[in-house]
């Protein structure tokens, strides 16, 4: 089934790339879908309001990865240790997705992928920390330009990092839906800020579609820059912000990172995960002048 309404979550996975198909599941309640997933528990966040789950192929949705998942009702997950295997329903909507109905289950009722080969380990990079100089870069924007630090030397600027195929609201699709919030209100302030979307996904994020994704964000490029490059440059940059970028079955799993450059080239501040809000943001920005 592949008729339900495509989300704001996966625009250019729905325009261009059919590969995942969109919005296949049952759909109830506030417009979200449910899907009916298995996997083993691989880890949790302090608290308990996120499992690392290793799930099997959501048919129609995303291909089996090792991914974080919100859990509804962390009451759910008390119980359960790592490497046990579980069922789950995921829910997903426009705006966000989370877990729920979760179960034990026997471990051989989970079918996962054999395991590739590893990659060869990447080369080593000091991780970035607050009140380091922002490294230099060398990348394209969405209108096929080069763009540098330099670019934004002089100006505060926030930056994230998100593919455009990304299916989880909660993810990729929310550093967007913030930094279009962020956006707004820098133009009522008429500020200074700048904004800098830059892709993981080189390889299938082309300026154009880029491009295609700013212009759905309404992205305004005085305001809000998209950007790609070649793929070493931006291994460099994931790995100085330790941002995990570990393509799996055609789509990548991976962590977020998003950092406030102060004018004068130095990070003032860097939020892990995706529990920022724009407020905190905006907040910084103003000390950072």
């Amino acid at each position: 089934m592949r008729n339900a309404p495509c989300g704001r979550a996966a625009l250019v996975l729905c325009l261009t790339l059919a590969s995942f198909g969109c919005g296949r599941g049952e759909k109830s309640g506030a417009d979200a879908r449910h899907y009916e997933v298995r996997g083993i528990v691989r880890g949790f966040s302090p608290g308990r309001q996120t499992i690392e789950i290793e799930h099997e192929d959501v048919p129609g949705f995303m291909p089996s990865m090792t991914m974080p998942f919100t859990v509804k009702n962390p009451e759910e997950s008390a119980a359960l240790r790592p490497g046990e295997a579980i069922s789950f329903r995921l829910a997903v909507t426009e705006k966000e997705a989370w877990i729920d109905q979760i179960t034990k289950i026997d471990a051989a009722k989970v079918k996962l992928p054999a395991k590739s080969q590893p990659a060869p380990k990447a080369e080593t990079s000091a991780r970035l920390r607050e009140g380091d100089p922002m490294p230099d870069f060398q990348l394209t924007d969405q209108d096929g330009k080069s763009i540098s630090l330099a670019t934004f030397r002089g100006h505060p600027f926030v930056l994230t990092f998100i593919f455009t195929r990304c299916p989880i609201p909660n993810f990729c699709p929310l550093m967007s839906q913030n930094f279009e919030k962020l956006q707004r209100a820098i133009k009522e302030a008429a500020g200074e800020t700048k904004l800098l979307s830059i892709s993981f996904d080189p390889e299938f994020d082309t300026p154009q579609i880029l491009k295609t994704y700013a212009e759905h964000e309404q992205a305004e490029p005085a305001i809000w820059t998209f950007a790609t490059g070649d793929k070493k440059e931006i291994e460099t940059l994931t790995r100085g912000f330790s941002v995990l970028v570990q393509p799996e079955a055609g789509t990548i799993s991976h962590s977020l990172a998003t950092a406030l450059i102060d004018p004068d080239g130095r990070i003032k501040k860097i939020w892990r995960g995706n529990g920022w809000t724009p407020a905190e943001v905006l907040s910084e920005i103003d000390l950072a002048r």
